[in-house]
């Protein structure tokens, strides 16, 4: 069981539509990982100035950019919850810039649900472990993105 906790700080979008399209991409990161104890997230849809903000006090990076990832756990292995006894995985925090999200779903000529998606997709399997740092980690976790994004029938048609 998966609870997301959503949290809007921004105007400019609705966001209905994008807290579903998360809860679908989150079961389905779960499910894929075979992770079945009860799993919580924070969301938080943003704009631009506030993402830069965030990204400037806790990476040093005066820039916005479209979605930050805060892990609560350090993994063995990416993906595997086996050994965290928690009774409640609070996995971490999820900050998705809906503005700059707009801008690259323009950019890569596809909707905006499809941007979002990916950028929760990402961002949830940074929560598990995953990162992009050297070529082998980084097609591992593209691997899984496309995985997620294909079950779901989020592809880059949409």
């Amino acid at each position: 069981m998966i609870n997301i906790d959503f949290l809007n700080n921004q105007s400019e979008f609705e966001t209905n539509e994008f807290e579903i399209i998360i809860n679908k991409v989150a079961e389905e990161v779960l499910r894929v990982h075979n992770i079945t104890k009860n799993v919580e997230i924070s969301v938080v849809f943003t704009d631009d100035n506030e993402i830069k903000s965030i990204n400037n006090e806790f990476r040093n990076i005066n820039a916005s950019t479209d979605v930050l990832s805060f892990p609560q756990y350090e993994y063995i292995t990416a993906g595997d919850v086996s050994d965290i006894n928690d009774e409640i995985l609070v996995i971490g925090d999820v900050i998705i810039s809906l503005e700059h999200a707009q801008m690259q779903s323009v950019e890569y000529n596809h909707s905006i649900n499809r941007e979002v998606g990916y950028l929760a997709t990402h961002s949830i399997l940074h929560l598990l472990g995953y990162d992009h740092m050297n070529e082998d980690d980084k097609k591992l976790m593209r691997d899984k993105e496309e995985l997620v994004m294909k079950n779901i029938k989020l592809t880059r048609e949409d």
